[in-house]
């Protein structure tokens, strides 16, 4: 996806119709002197529904349409005809939107299938005609309800990538290189931090037979849950993942120490992010001899064993395919492991 139209947040003012007002009527034919109320009941406003396409991976189509507005309902008619409701808006939406109040924040809706719909802002109801007011002490009513109002507000759409491994990993780490490697997406590489601007997705095909979808986002820096580098933008992308990928380079000065850190930032954004089943894997070992390979994959098992950490390590190389399958054979034994639980 072009950098420039991945928009994945959207603030947007929506209102819902008015419902109708229902009318004060009396019938009137010839010959019938004194017909009774006959008012029909004003029309529903118009909602403003959220609707999941699975064909959209981007709020691009919001990024201008700043107010949305519902049509009102009209209102009733003698007779007992009761007024046209107003014409719903469908807003649709990539699977994994999320909508939030603006001034409150609050979590309104996920839009998580496809065709899967909510009801976001209602319309109001349409008021009831004086034919519902007839009584045996008030035969000849005049009064008829107003319309309800409808709901009007600033609201947050936010996307968060549905998909089943979640790359992590500081700048430069290798996770574009990866993610083009074993998949279709196409994202920018280049030796030199932040290439990746904006998430990549990508389906992996798995022995011909099954496939997973990866989502590489930009590097996470120490100090991006405070908001430093690209901050907290994009590591609500990883929350719906259901495998966490760390992705390592084998020339780091410590691999162990930036495994920590990377851990520290998703522990500080969302603690929840650590229960996720995740594997460890060390990249670009096309740049480093067997002798130094082996060397720190010593050092890396000694210290994640006295930390109590018993997580899958494969040491790859996207340039090379080395250890590919083995690291597809890893991330599919874990979504196999999920799916069972």
């Amino acid at each position: 996806m072009a950098t420039q139209n991945f928009i994945d947040y959207v603030k947007i003012f929506c209102r819902s119709g008015k419902g109708g007002a229902g009318a004060s009527h009396f019938h009137r034919e010839k010959f019938v002197a004194k017909g009774g109320p006959d008012g029909g009941d004003g029309g529903r406003g118009g909602h403003i529904i959220l609707k999941g396409n699975s064909q959209l991976w981007t709020l691009l189509h919001l990024k201008y349409r700043k107010h949305i507005h519902a049509e009102d309902g009209a209102k009733g008619q003698g007779a007992l005809c009761s007024g046209k409701s107003g014409e719903d808006v469908i807003i649709e939406v990539p699977l994994g939107t999320v909508a939030r109040d603006a001034e409150t924040g609050e979590v309104e809706a996920e839009i998580t299938e496809h065709n899967q719909e909510y009801i976001w802002l209602k319309g109001g109801k349409g008021g009831w005609g004086n034919n519902h007011f007839k009584s045996s002490t008030n035969q000849a009513p005049t009064y008829a309800q107003p319309g309800l109002p409808g709901i009007e507000g600033w609201k947050i759409l936010e996307l968060k990538l549905l998909a089943d491994v979640g790359l992590v990993g500081f700048p430069n780490a290798g996770k574009s290189t990866l993610i083009s490697a074993v998949s279709n997406a196409r994202p920018e590489i280049a030796d030199y931090p932040f290439t990746t601007i904006v998430p990549n997705l990508g389906m992996v095909d798995y022995r011909g037979t099954r496939s997973f979808v990866m989502a590489d986002i930009p590097g996470i820096i120490e100090g991006a849950a405070e908001g430093k580098g690209l901050g907290t933008r994009f590591l609500r992308h990883i929350e719906r993942n259901s495998i966490l990928l760390f992705l390592v380079p084998v020339d780091a000065d410590d691999v162990f120490k930036q495994y920590e850190i990377l851990l520290s930032e998703l522990n500080k954004y969302n603690p929840e992010l650590l229960t996720k089943d995740r594997i460890l894997a060390v990249s670009k070992c096309d740049l480093a001899d067997a002798e130094l390979q082996k060397m720190v994959e010593k050092d890396l098992k000694k210290k994640l064993k006295a930390a109590g950490e018993k997580i899958p390590v494969v040491f790859f190389s996207s340039a090379t395919n080395y250890h590919l399958d083995k690291l597809k054979d890893e991330i599919m034994k874990k979504l196999d492991g999920a799916a069972n639980e």
